[in-house]
């Protein structure tokens, strides 16, 4: 990233097609590690890609809402454990990666609360634990609950297993809370994960890459008993429900939790400016390689809980934290080889392969190269030298060629404009609105590609989707090829086509009796599916999980988002109304109208339906009075700024719209309101003031 031009000299027209580069290069990373278990970049690479998206949204919003790509939290819950939903979600956080950025972190919370640059606001710093984040839940002080984070919503139930780390009290000391949910992570330290790996290679089993992956894998096991050999501590930092908050500031909390026998870091420090965040930043990364655990940056918290909760949340983390992250580790190896992979769109990505090195205790072997741009600006060719750059147990990323290592007669990488699967053509489309050529090249042959229909039905059955267990990556090109899943409706009739032939699922190889039984409950328990994870499985470009959660809480329905989405040609009412849900904007618009109107995905959509039916998400969890319904700011406010007002509006419930429409609730107008006061007056909408607002928030 550190070559691209400056976002203030972009065009707006260069600007407009990087910001769908990198649109589409994060929503094939998300999939790739949220829904697969296969990231294919380092944590470094794609947060320097969403940091520079979201500047490029801010800078020219003109392009429409955040598309949500860069707003998705965690991965699904595994079937093999019960699920436990989160009464509050347990969120990620945003990242920040030089000191610049802390004093800009700062000087944003100021803006947001409306606070003078010399008016005091404590922020505590911490260690950012690697590890695998858990929720425990304790009921007049004794644990009766743990979870994963999962997705952020629903996590697994791994209470058994939490309740054989030694660290974790089974009953809190003290007046602790009648409810308590204390979040935090769970660890292993650099000695015992060299003694488990010593005791794993001692019995001939697989050694674990690293301390989290030897922690995350304790932690999952269906036999707590396995969990209790393995030794895994826990750092309490946080919480989610509480019925009454023994604290006002986040230090406080995290010494009531010390009090309660909660584990807590003790190089929690807390700080009054970005000058003394920065210090005690460099003074832990100077601690780190003598620390016994593992950690990758530094936690920043807005220390007041009443200014947390003013504060509030974007879709994916708290406004009030972000993570300082450290730098990523670096080494050289040769580049073997670059394939070309076929996605679910016809993107065509090219995958570089290094010779196998080590960075960071871990072997890595794959990197992605992004796209031909991306080749040709840092002339990456097969048999050089590269520098490869990785942070976090994922793969790295291809920095550039090593010069001076380059061996004569390598020549220029030649991307190929051919689908290396079905030998369509290959093209790069261009922009009827801008001209411009899309950065991505595409296989042409649609449904006629064996590679796209296959990533298409990977993502149809992919664990934010419909997530069904047995049926995943590896089964779905087995099915494909043998002629027994062409279609997301197939999978539903597949149970009933297997009785029907000579040669049954059971007698195939890898399979059996139980293991077929299991493959059809699996199916069978899908026939019912949450609105938004149906809508996610669809595909539609620009549809991630959160806009397909839009979606679902905006229309309610999956009938009444299809008869809107159908009829939303450019320029209609129905156009007017996608455009019109928070953060969906004319891009994302435009991709599900175009979407709906294809004839072929009606038809898929017709077939599927048959067997499946979309169910409403739950309802939003408040007794707010203005739970569900949709509201429009507009004006001055004099008490908060707008965004907190928007921010404080979506805690109670509520859905915030950017325009008023005859879908409008209410709108709060304050001094200087003009054309949507106007609307609303016209549509004969409910408006009142911000003084009104107040009272009726609870404010």
């Amino acid at each position: 990233m550190a070559t691209l031009k400056p976002i203030e000299s972009l065009t707006p027209a260069q600007a407009k097609r990087e910001y769908r580069r990198l649109a589409e290069m994060i929503a094939a990373y998300d999939k790739a590690y949220y829904q697969e278990d296969a990231p294919k970049v380092s944590d470094a690479e794609y947060d320097a890609l969403r940091h520079r998206y979201e500047a490029i949204e801010a800078a020219f919003p003109e392009f429409g809402g955040p598309d949500s790509l860069t707003k998705q939290v965690g991965a699904a819950p595994s079937e093999k454990f019960a699920k436990i939903v989160h009464r509050v979600p347990m969120l990620s956080l945003g990242n920040i990666f030089s000191d610049e950025e802390v004093g800009e972190f700062v000087a944003r919370v100021r803006r947001f609360l409306g606070l003078a640059t010399d008016a005091p606001l404590a922020i505590s710093a911490e260690p950012k634990i690697d590890g695998l984040s858990c929720s425990l839940r304790y009921e007049n002080g004794h644990l009766v609950q743990a979870a994963t984070r999962g997705d952020g919503y629903t996590g697994e139930d791994v209470t058994a297993n939490v309740r054989t780390i030694q660290e974790i009290p089974h009953r809190l000391r003290g007046d602790a809370p009648e409810i308590l949910e204390v979040r935090g992570e769970v660890y292993m330290t650099h000695a015992d994960f060299a003694a488990l790996n010593e005791r794993q290679m001692a019995a001939d089993k697989a050694v674990f890459a690293n301390p989290r992956n030897a922690a995350a894998g304790s932690l999952r096991q269906l036999d707590a008993s396995i969990t209790a050999t393995r030794p895994l501590h826990f750092f309490a930092y946080a919480w989610g429900e509480a019925s009454r908050e023994p604290a006002e500031t986040q230090m406080g909390m995290v010494e009531a939790f010390k009090s309660y026998g909660l584990p807590v870091n003790p190089l929690m420090k807390l700080c009054h400016s970005a000058e003394e965040l920065i210090a005690h930043y460099h003074a832990i990364e100077a601690q780190r390689a003598l620390l016994p655990y593992d950690i990758d940056g530094v936690v920043y918290k807005v220390d007041s809980i009443a200014l947390q909760k003013r504060l509030g949340f974007v879709s994916r983390a708290p406004r009030w934290a972000t993570a300082h992250k450290f730098p990523a580790e670096k080494a050289i190896t040769l580049l073997r080889d670059i394939e070309i992979q076929v996605g679910r769109t016809g993107a065509l990505t090219p995958v570089a392969r290094l010779e196998p090195i080590t960075v960071g205790g871990v072997v890595v072997s794959n990197a992605t190269l992004h796209n031909e741009d991306e080749i040709a600006r840092k002339d990456i060719r097969i048999g050089d030298m590269v520098t490869i750059q990785r942070a976090g147990d994922v793969i790295p990323q291809v920095l550039g060629p090593v010069l001076d290592k380059r061996p004569a007669g390598a020549t220029p990488y030649v991307f190929p404009h051919t689908c290396p699967v079905c030998g369509s053509a290959a093209i790069r489309e261009i922009d009827p609105k801008t001209g411009t050529e899309d950065v991505v090249r595409r296989c042409t042959g649609g449904l006629v590609c064996p590679a796209q229909v296959i990533e298409r039905l990977k993502h149809f059955v992919s664990r934010n989707a419909f997530d069904i267990e047995g049926l995943g990556e590896k089964q779905i090109a087995q099915f494909y090829a043998d002629g027994l899943i062409k279609t997301a409706a197939d999978i539903f009739t597949l149970q009933e086509r297997d009785a029907k032939s000579l040669k049954r699922l059971k007698d195939r190889e890898g399979y059996g009796e139980t293991s077929a039984r299991n493959l059809f409950e699996a199916i069978e328990a899908r026939r019912r599916i949450a609105l938004n994870r149906f809508i996610f499985a669809l595909g539609i470009r620009h549809v991630g999980e959160t806009n397909a959660r839009r979606a679902a809480r905006a229309f309610g329905t999956f009938e009444a988002f299809r008869t809107i989405a159908s009829k939303a040609a450019e320029g209609s009412d129905e156009r007017a109304e996608l455009t019109n849900v928070e953060g969906f904007g004319p891009v994302v618009a435009e991709a599900i109208a175009d979407f709906f109107a294809e004839p072929h995905n009606q038809q898929v959509l017709d077939a599927l339906l048959q067997h499946v039916t979309p169910e409403p998400m739950e309802a939003i969890a408040t007794a707010s009075p203005v739970a569900g319904k949709t509201i429009v700011f507009t004006g001055a406010l004099e008490h908060m700024t707008r965004d907190e007002a928007k921010a404080q509006a979506e805690r109670l419930g509520a859905k915030v719209a950017g325009s008023v429409s005859k879908k409008t609730d209410l709108v709060v107008a304050g001094p200087g309101a003009g054309s949507k006061l106007t609307k609303a007056a016209e549509l004969g909408i409910e408006t009142i003031s911000e003084e009104d607002w107040l009272k009726l928030s609870g404010s």
